[in-house]
């Protein structure tokens, strides 16, 4: 006696489901874990070019805060727009992308085209030109970052608004997708690699 077996279809109702529970969860990702962006402007010349599309990650802000710990400086930081620029017409629900330079607590200061912190001046490779504006030396409030964009004379940023709010907040830039020439985690080249003239004199 001889037995066959049968080909049973598919369940289709068992693939719908599986494909349902992956849109979930890349929805998931996009919205709580890792987002695209692109690079609108060019304050963030030249570590980030206009048009660059890159990832950024949502956890380690969260992270941070939950815990009463803060991001390292020179990281590049999402955020949303501190209220002064709401009140002057910036979009809500924009945002910008910038470089931490102080934490709370630090005094940070502009002076002869260099940034000083702590009163010691620091080396910022990813800078093309002497920064064209001095500040008077400010302490970084509690719960406040200092953000500055790294095309210095050409950024809005906290040198204009002030200190911004760590519950601002939204994401780190953590890698580069595009363009493919340069697809990778977000590196802060010398000016000298990218074509720039770095300028020498920072006057006095």
């Amino acid at each position: 006696m001889s037995t066959s077996s049968k080909n049973h279809p598919p369940n289709k109702s068992f693939s719908w489901k599986n494909l349902f529970l992956w849109a979930i969860l890349a929805l998931f990702l996009r919205w709580q874990v890792i987002e695209p962006r692109w690079i609108p402007s060019g304050s963030m010349l030249p570590t980030l070019q206009l048009q660059d599309k890159i990832l950024v990650e949502k956890i380690r802000p969260r992270l941070n805060q939950a815990l009463n710990k803060h991001l390292n400086r020179d990281t590049l930081v999402i955020f949303s727009p501190p209220q002064i620029l709401i009140n002057n017409g910036y979009d809500p629900n924009s945002a910008l992308i910038k470089r931490i330079v102080g934490l709370p607590g630090d005094e940070i200061e502009i002076r002869d085209g260099r940034l000083f912190r702590n009163k010691e001046l620091i080396q910022e490779p990813w800078i093309i030109e002497p920064i064209n504006y001095s500040t008077e030396p400010i302490i970084v409030p509690s719960n406040a970052l200092w953000v500055l964009g790294d095309n210095r004379n050409n950024s809005l940023d906290s040198h204009i608004w002030g200190a911004l709010p760590e519950r601002n907040l939204i994401a780190t830039a953590i890698f580069r997708y595009w363009p493919l020439s340069k697809v990778g985690p977000i590196r802060f080249p010398h000016p000298s690699r990218l074509g720039y003239k770095t300028v020498l004199r920072y006057g006095k």
